[in-house]
């Protein structure tokens, strides 16, 4: 399947990860987006799990759903973070899995990844791991994944259907994938979908 990417890719993973970049240093600042432990709430995580995790691990949050609310997930279960920013999702993934499951978090932006490394660390949380790269060329061997995860991270990227082939080579055949997404149903005029500024707002 190919599509026309309408956007210069490489300028949109710039300005993305410079926006990222800001909510991991200044997680407390003035976003157009909700992040926090205020939002987890208001996206119905399971609050006794929110409540134990540090602040590091919640403060940069900034997703738009809740993917656990499809289905909690099963012990011993390995799970692949699409966008994992400072880590919250995985560390909520890792929670359901246990210590026999395993939890790999994906992510462009460097000051989210020093973030997430540093909270994991600081925490003990031996079965997440955090790895840089890109979610067209996703960091993880083929079919290794029981549960993708994302959370307001594939309508940032350029080339969807690549995206998408590379949750699906990862997955193992009848994985599941639960993620929350911004979506729109009108045609975009090509204006809008020439303008990064538009993409990343």
């Amino acid at each position: 399947m190919t599509q026309s990417i309408q956007v210069d890719a490489d300028l949109l993973r710039r300005e993305v990860s410079s926006k990222y970049k800001e909510v991991a240093l200044n997680p407390g600042g003035d976003f157009h987006f909700h992040t926090g432990r205020s939002l987890a709430a208001k996206l119905g995580y399971d609050q006794p799990i929110v409540d134990a995790l540090p602040d590091a691990a919640v403060e940069s949050f900034s997703g738009i759903g809740n993917p656990f609310l499809l289905r909690t997930l099963d012990k011993g279960e390995n799970v692949v973070d699409c966008g994992a920013g400072a880590g919250f999702d995985c560390f909520v993934a890792a929670s359901q899995v246990g210590d026999t499951g395993r939890v790999v978090g994906i992510d462009m932006t460097a000051e989210m990844l020093t973030k997430s490394r540093a909270t994991a660390a600081s925490m003990g949380q031996d079965n997440v791991e955090f790895r840089e790269g890109y979610l067209e060329a996703i960091p993880v061997e083929d079919g290794w994944a029981d549960v993708v995860i994302s959370n307001g991270v594939l309508n940032l990227c350029a080339d969807k259907p690549g995206v998408f082939a590379e949750i699906f080579r990862m997955m193992r055949p009848g994985g599941t994938l639960q993620f929350a997404d911004i979506a729109n149903s009108n045609d975009v005029p090509e204006s809008a979908r020439n303008n990064v500024d538009l993409w990343t707002a």
